[in-house]
């Protein structure tokens, strides 16, 4: 439950509505003050999952009191929320944070950044602890030549607790391709754990080394116009971390691996191909569950050409790998050159089990090919019941054209069936796109709303331009206010398309945080964390000093389950992270018309 004060003599509370809640089940909201007790709420309330207190008193303590129903009999035991006196009415929670200490490699300072978050229960106790990527200022992109501060990462409880700091060592390169790090309950104990790329050198929250300790595998003969600063040879590793410690628990020899170093070309992005690690060193990850049970980690190498997936399992202590798909063997002729710069997971066919989207192809649960559909790289993607009145769910991608690979005419976007790979509708052959949206923003038109190819708002069952108008934010969605229509989030404000005059209107602007990722503009991470079914945003402050999560006060005008107990949004949380940061999606359509 979330309780904010609004003014005075108004506060807002929401709370959640669990998968498992009973369908007819109500609520109760009780006042205590003092030895009173007081009933909010005249008749049970059914239609949402929030309330606004209209006699809340902030010169007082006040505890509130929430009670299940079903059937007018109470369930199980009240949730409270107390609110001492004369509280701030700040409209986030706040995370302080331990800023690590910069440094200075050839000559050049570098300090640290708080970029990218993930969340899961470290240690069991039912609350969501944060997960922290820092970002050296000198952090590269592959092709980028010079050496990088190490790439560390934190874990805070939601009351600004420190639990632990792990820091990858010198022979992890920091920069947005590199650290995909993965955060899930893998065992099924209760407590999630954290997955990532490892080397010699890297000090888990213990302070324990992994590998050799000594081992310097950068590159640093500064005349070398192809390595320099890269880390080409040397083991890499998959680490498998305690949440709750940081302890690293196991490591294995991360697959994919490198080699050959040369063998990364392909189709995607401008056609090309190198030799100085650059292609090689591109990285996506998900996590999926690929028996219908327990989660398994996917770790991706490869984005323009050769695409290796390999499957890992952490079970009973220890880490197993599960497959490995190679797009560069025989039978998966075609699958080259369809990965993205992003990745998102579901179960696409209906078969209890989940599949891995990486673009323009679809790896099954078992590590073999479900299909390619032939239309090439791209960085954004888009994956969820998109067309609530076609059978199934469907994929939106951006694609790239560029360089050699213009007269290949494949599409700037494209619709297409997430079980089949059957091409729904596509645009703008041999254009290139950069970036692309779908979100329900206009309500006399079914399902969602898709643009970023250049034409304009498009319809999503034909694909058809609704008007020429789009909205000025192609990064992230939100659902904010309270219809069911999604926001539009981008840098560090929160915006609503007004459909009827065709413009973009900012709603909600917070002063003092920024956003992450450069150009990309990303917020630390958007979730459904607190409150009721609608999401959080979580910003760092300019300063680094903090991390704010921000939830909405508008009171909401329906209800709907949390969407954390959505597996395919939860998991879209996990790869939230991953490369060029991308919105989750739920399963189901939410917008104007949904389905109960």
């Amino acid at each position: 439950m979330v309780v904010i004060p609004l003014n005075g003599n108004q506060s807002y509370i929401g709370w959640r509505l669990l998968r498992n809640d009973p369908e007819n089940v109500t609520f109760d909201l009780f006042r205590q003050e003092n030895e009173q007790r007081i009933k909010l709420n005249q008749e049970p309330i059914s239609a949402t999952t929030d309330f606004v207190d209209h006699t809340f008193q902030i010169d007082r303590d006040t505890k509130y009191e929430l009670v299940t129903l079903l059937n007018g009999i109470q369930l199980g035991q009240s949730e409270f929320a107390k609110i001492p006196a004369n509280t701030t009415t700040e409209q986030y929670l706040s995370i302080p944070l331990q800023i690590p200490e910069g440094g200075e490699i050839g000559g050049v300072k570098y300090d640290y950044s708080a970029n990218d978050v993930s969340v899961g229960d470290l240690d069991g106790d039912g609350e969501y602890e944060i997960i922290l990527k820092w970002q050296p200022s000198n952090a590269k992109n592959p092709p980028q030549l010079g050496l990088t501060g190490n790439q560390i990462l934190d874990a805070y409880k939601m009351d600004g607790t420190f639990l632990w700091r792990i820091d990858l060592g010198i022979n992890i390169r920091s920069g947005a391709a590199y650290t995909q790090f993965l955060v899930y309950d893998f065992d099924g104990d209760g407590k999630a754990e954290m997955i990532c790329k490892t080397a010699d050198g890297s000090i888990d929250g213990l302070g324990n080394i992994i590998g050799e300790a000594n081992k310097d595998w950068r590159n640093h003969d500064s005349q070398d116009r192809k390595f320099f600063g890269k880390i080409a040879e040397g083991p890499e590793y998959l680490t498998v971390f305690e949440g709750a410690t940081g302890k690293a628990l196991q490591s294995e020899i991360y697959v994919p691996n490198r080699y050959p170093i040369d063998g990364w070309g392909g189709i995607g992005g401008n056609g090309g191909n190198d030799d100085s690690a650059s292609r090689s060193d591109r990285f996506s990850a998900c996590v999926a569950y690929l028996d219908g049970m327990l989660p398994s980690a996917v770790m991706i190498r490869g984005w323009y050409g050769r695409t290796v997936a390999a499957a890992w399992d952490y079970r009973d202590g220890k880490l197993t790998q599960k497959w490995v798909f190679d797009s560069s063997l025989p039978e998966w002729e075609g699958y080259s050159g369809m990965a993205n710069h992003s990745v998102t997971v579901g179960d696409f066919d209906g078969d209890g089990n989940d599949e891995i989207c990486v673009g323009a192809m679809t790896i099954n649960h078992d590590g073999k090919g479900l299909f390619t559909t032939g239309l090439r790289h791209g960085d954004a993607l888009h994956a969820g019941d998109l067309d609530p009145n076609r059978p199934g769910m469907e994929v939106f991608g951006i694609h790239e054209n560029e360089g050699r690979t213009i007269p290949l005419g494949t599409p700037a976007s494209a619709l297409f069936d997430a079980k089949t790979g059957e091409i729904i509708w596509s645009n703008n052959p041999g254009s290139d796109a950069g970036r692309g949206m779908t979100a329900d923003i206009d309500p006399r038109y079914p399902g969602v709303e898709l643009w970023g190819a250049p034409g304009g708002t498009r319809r999503v069952d034909t694909g058809e331009v609704i008007y020429p108008e789009t909205p000025n934010s192609t990064n992230f969605g939100i659902w904010w206010d309270g219809d069911l229509l999604r926001e539009l989030l981008d840098k560090t404000t929160i915006s609503k398309w007004n459909w009827e005059e065709k413009k973009t209107v900012p709603i909600f602007s917070p002063e003092g945080v920024d956003s992450n990722n450069g150009t990309k503009s990303t917020p630390c991470l958007t979730a459904d964390l607190l409150g009721d079914w609608r999401e959080e945003v979580i910003w760092r402050t300019a300063d680094n000093s903090e991390l704010r999560i921000y939830t909405t006060t508008i009171p909401a005008q329906n209800r709907i389950v949390t969407l954390m107990h959505d597996p395919m949004y939860r998991l879209a949380i996990a790869w939230q992270n991953v490369a060029y940061n991308q919105p989750p999606h739920p399963s189901f359509f939410i917008g104007e018309g949904m389905e109960r």
